[in-house]
């Protein structure tokens, strides 16, 4: 079957209208980026402003019990700023260095809500030391041994925490101040110096006061009305300010985060540690990033194909790809387009195999040459020779590779 082959560029005729030149690929920009990935923009910036703000609720704030700087129920926080209006300085003490200057501090106050975490040898080291005059020691909820080192004779009683309002019935200032204060926790028996009060029972007492000169100790059985939880019930506020304002400084003692290690039971693993807000976050990331994979990989349906809306002719197509090789001055692209054709049907026309591309220049300028009778070295010119100067050139090509063309066909 003979296929006829599309003209060759021609000079552009005056008396046809201009022919306006292909549209070109659209530029990437700015804008066009912003418009296309706009909604996934926005998207992510909304799911991480939802976990910001998740993850910025209120939790652990990472102080321990009994801490003046923990906002928590068992922290300290409320009492110490209370104080701190009333003119107490308050600070913290965690290492051993720090507890000695607040112990032999003068006018000052030094609360040790954890005594028994303390180390054995730093409990006795702390005991002997010469305290400050007019100078104060709490306890707060003390074992045997802590007891055995700061106040020997007093003995200790443990029970259930009862949270019970217990009248003072004795004559401690701080604590008739105070009235009936949450002191059920644990009891202690004093010695025969000691003041007691808050009693539980015959001869057990929630609180006790010894007093060495200028120097006062006072045991207390539970951290109960310290707390933030708790501060605001009964007498414990009264009771509390009456035992930790009596001087202007006031030192809390805070676990030690270089000596100190958390029993076995108290010690949490890696997902315990994690706060709740960053889980709930996590979680609503995974759900987003599942709903969009949901979305992306919805069924696309069988390819249909389009009409285009409207049918150009091969003669339009031609010329008009002509004016922009003229318009750009590529006539060495145009020339070798034009060769690269009449190659191929060349080749198709002597039979030669040209399935992977142009087809040998030996083997096609050899077998054009004995079908046309002309020399091989004037096909390789015409064929595979250099790009033409001028447009005049170019037009003299195109006629040429028409003339070798049409020959070649003739039987």
């Amino acid at each position: 079957m003979t296929t006829t082959a599309p003209p060759p560029a021609t000079a552009e005729p005056a008396e046809q209208p201009p022919v306006e030149p292909a549209a070109a690929a659209p530029r990437t920009t700015l804008r066009t980026l912003w418009r296309r990935w706009r909604w996934w923009l926005l998207a992510g910036l909304a799911l991480l402003l939802v976990g910001a703000m998740v993850a910025g609720i209120p939790g652990n704030n990472g102080y321990g019990p009994f801490d003046p700087r923990s906002g928590d129920v068992d922290g300290t926080r409320a009492a110490d700023q209370i104080l701190q209006r009333h003119g107490v300085t308050s600070r913290t003490a965690a290492t051993e260095s720090d507890l000695v200057a607040a112990l032999r501090a003068d006018d000052t106050t030094v609360v040790l809500g954890r005594p028994d975490q303390l180390p054995r040898q730093e409990l006795t080291r702390l005991a002997a030391l010469t305290r400050g005059a007019n100078s104060r020691l709490v306890l707060v909820a003390p074992d045997q041994p802590v007891l055995n080192a700061f106040t020997p004779g007093i003995s200790t009683y443990y029970s259930a925490i009862d949270t019970t309002a217990v009248p003072p019935a004795c004559t401690l200032p701080e604590a008739v101040n105070a009235g009936a204060a949450q002191l059920g926790g644990q009891s202690y028996a004093p010695a025969a110096r000691d003041v007691g009060c808050y009693p539980h029972g015959s001869s057990r007492l929630g609180l006790v006061s010894r007093t060495t000169g200028t120097q006062q100790v006072i045991v207390v059985g539970t951290e109960w009305p310290f707390t933030n939880a708790h501060l605001d019930q009964d007498g414990n506020a009264a009771l509390v300010l009456g035992l930790l304002g009596a001087h202007h400084r006031l030192v809390w003692q805070t676990p030690d985060p270089t000596t100190s290690v958390a029993p076995a039971e108290q010690r949490k693993s890696f997902d315990e540690l994690i706060p709740d807000g960053w889980n709930w976050g996590a979680l609503q990331l995974l759900l987003a990033a599942l709903l969009a994979v949901v979305w992306r990989a919805r069924r696309l349906g069988p390819v249909l194909s389009e009409r285009l809306p409207a049918v150009v002719r091969a003669s339009e197509t031609t010329e008009g790809r002509a004016r922009l090789y003229h318009r750009a001055n590529a006539r060495g692209h145009a020339a070798e387009t034009l060769r690269r054709a009449a190659r191929r049907r060349a080749a198709a026309a002597l039979g030669l195999p040209h399935t992977s591309g142009d087809p040998d220049p030996a083997a096609l300028t050899e077998a054009a040459a004995a079908r046309l009778g002309r020399p091989a070295a004037d096909l390789q010119q015409l064929l595979y020779g250099p790009a033409p100067t001028d447009d005049a050139a170019l037009l003299r090509l195109a006629d040429d590779l028409d003339d070798m063309e049409w020959q070649v066909r003739q039987p």
